[in-house]
């Protein structure tokens, strides 16, 4: 198949450091090449891809040390630039949210669009009514909550290339926290859990300009002049290895929900179970008491994070292999684009391998800030 991808702007594909929809739409584009299929990737010129790359913009957005910057018309030029050669592809992926539905309606068929946020906002759900011949895709079922009714076509899973992560066996004896400095990650009880079990906490986050105050106020008076905690600031996907690999448990204890949460199965990869709050996507991602446990209080937390040591690390690795790598990904997308051409008009003639369905036990099931 001629497959377009076509990514958000503010991150490099993928991220230099914190980003989650580049980083997917990145490893999605390199599995569907390795699977030997036609993609055209529409990104910053500093992407890294084995795709063909059409350049829309110099450097992604949140990098780019330009004082002033117009993300709107940079993701207008891109959709033109999208729009322009549309004719070449049999199947147009978008992963912007709903910015391009005013200009796609004549090859909407053609579209498929995955939703990476939350969708509990107002407004949105008058979008989706607007436009519903754009098919969408979710990253976990739980997302669809707040638009039960939209044109769902399939969830699919998030997936990471299993090379990019190395497995430990062994932990360090140390908890961590991964991502990103809000109230609704909840850096607080992670520090809490730490404190409870006395136990080293890594925190490894990006503070964004709209959570300064939450940093200043609330989380940097608990990290200071706590020798338990240490911050570590931004990662890149390099260290992530061994960031990961040495914790005894990724502490994922968010409160707000979430529609997938990619550092829970970044963490997987490398071996380290997850102590997740059963919020979200995340009783889809974690197998409780297999990868992880699943909590709804912060003394459960306390009690699971003091016996994740417990866990086969091995058989958490196996379990991201199974189900969350990049290929498996890309394999369930494969499927969706095959439904998608199959009831186009000229979709005459069957598609033979391009496809490959999933078997019944494999179906397991533009809003920034996530």
């Amino acid at each position: 198949m001629k497959i377009a991808q076509v990514t958000p702007l503010y991150e490099a594909v993928p991220p230099k450091l914190y980003g989650g929809t580049e980083r997917v739409v990145a490893h999605l584009t390199d599995a569907l090449v390795d699977l030997g299929h036609d993609v055209t990737l529409f990104a910053s010129a500093d992407a890294e891809t084995r795709a063909r790359l059409i350049p829309v913009r110099d450097q992604a957005i949140r990098l780019d040390p330009a004082p002033l910057k117009s993300d709107l018309a940079a993701h207008m030029t891109m959709l033109a630039e999208v729009l322009k050669r549309a004719d070449d592809f049999d199947v147009i992926h978008f992963h912007t949210d709903m910015v391009h539905f005013p200009f796609f309606s004549r090859c909407a068929d053609k579209t498929l669009t995955t939703l990476h946020g939350r969708l509990d906002m107002k407004d949105i759900g008058g979008v989706y009514e607007r436009w519903p011949e754009f098919g969408l895709v979710s990253i976990s079922d739980d997302q669809r909550r707040p638009l039960p009714a939209a044109s769902w076509k399939a969830t699919v899973h998030h997936g990471m290339p299993g090379e990019t992560y190395k497995f430990s066996s062994k932990s360090q004896g140390y908890l961590a926290f991964l991502g990103r400095i809000s109230p609704e990650k909840r850096p607080d009880r992670a520090i809490q859990i730490a404190i409870a079990l006395n136990k080293p906490l890594k925190i490894a986050a990006k503070v964004d300009a709209a959570d300064k105050v939450y940093w200043e106020t609330v989380i940097r008076p608990m990290v200071e002049n706590n020798p338990l905690v240490e911050f570590i600031g931004e990662i890149g996907d390099h260290q992530k290895s061994a960031f990961l690999g040495g914790a005894e448990a990724l502490l994922f204890p968010i409160d707000w929900p979430e529609p997938f949460g990619l550092v829970m199965i970044e963490a997987m990869a490398c071996g380290a179970p997850v102590v997740a709050f059963r919020c979200g996507s995340t009783p889809e991602v974690i197998e409780d008491g297999e990868t992880g446990f699943l909590v709804d209080t912060l003394e459960q937390a306390v009690a699971a994070a003091g016996r994740a040591h417990l866990l086969d690390r091995e058989a958490i690795r196996a379990r991201f292999d199974l189900r969350f790598s990049a290929t498996a990904m890309a394999r369930r997308y494969l499927d969706v684009y095959g439904e998608l051409l199959a009831r186009r008009p000229f979709a005459e003639e069957p598609l033979g391998d391009v496809v490959t369905p999933l078997r019944p036990s494999e179906h397991r099931s533009f809003a920034r800030g996530v």
